[in-house]
């Protein structure tokens, strides 16, 4: 199985420990690359710094979280722009709208959300976009950007049948998370996802959070980590009716193609 997780916190705390050995476990459960989220001012620079570090094999985003919305200056939007003049910066974002938390006023998630798509459509970058409870507001302003932008993925998706068949209409790409294996609050996804196009669906971890409850054993530690992706692919695959090589091929596929990856990555062992 060759696997690509389009998003993992991989800069978070949690990983300073251990952070070779969480990469060393995620290319022996099959992961061969993984998208480091850019997330803040301070994360995103890391972000790159580690895919510096690990060519072929991580990757970086570039951006600004809604809860860090007031954090967006033109100082920021300046180091955002010369960040993702990296080729190993492959989308702008996380960016987007969290009405749940509202850890940031709406107005000024709205327009640190739009300045980073001013910068996607400028670069010509993907988007690695964020949404929750925000969904109205959301396409509205990805509306002033109509025609102006390149692919775009919805991470983590949580929304309802409404929101996705809305998220597909306008063609962004989906990404499913260990959310489908939460009984809690992700029931509704196991029956939407049958539904999303293979060109359209990748699978990412959202590590540290999002552990798969249906994991088992379950680490101590509670922390999600990229070696599980193929537990949420299996899950995903189960729900979508089809073989684990199927969904987790058309998966990698539509994620090089998003991406703009190699066919063949790299392996850590062949890094000096």
């Amino acid at each position: 199985m060759d696997l690509i997780d389009i998003g993992a916190n991989l800069t978070h705390d949690s990983f300073e420990a251990d952070r070779d050995a969480v990469l060393q476990r995620a290319q022996d459960a099959g992961v061969s690359r993984i998208v480091v989220t850019g997330a803040s001012r301070e994360d995103s620079p890391k972000a790159l710094a580690l895919a510096l570090a690990h060519p072929g094999v991580l990757y970086a985003t570039a951006g600004v979280h809604p809860h860090h919305a007031l954090e967006y200056t033109e100082e920021c939007d300046a180091e955002l722009r010369a960040l993702a003049a990296h080729p190993e910066v492959v989308a702008i974002g996380e960016a987007g709208l969290d009405y749940y938390r509202d850890l940031a006023p709406r107005p000024a998630q709205r327009r640190a959300f739009s300045r980073q798509l001013q910068i996607a459509a400028d670069t010509g970058k993907p988007l690695f976009l964020h949404q929750r409870d925000a969904h109205d507001d959301f396409v509205a302003v990805m509306k002033d950007f109509d025609g102006q932008l390149g692919p775009a993925v919805v991470h983590c998706f949580t929304g309802d049948r409404r929101a996705l068949f809305a998220c597909l209409d306008r063609d962004w790409h989906i990404g499913i998370t260990g959310w489908l294996c939460d009984e809690r609050r992700g029931a509704h996804l196991r029956e939407l996802v049958p539904h999303i196009p293979a060109n359209r669906l990748m699978v990412e971890t959202d590590a540290p959070y999002l552990l798969p409850r249906t994991l088992s054993p379950m680490p101590k530690d509670r922390r999600n980590e990229p070696a599980f992706l193929p537990h949420i692919v299996a899950e995903l695959a189960r729900d979508r009716g089809e073989e684990v090589a199927l969904t987790a091929g058309a998966a990698t596929a539509t994620a090089r193609a998003f991406f703009g990856l190699s066919a063949e990555p790299r392996h850590l062992a062949s890094i000096p």
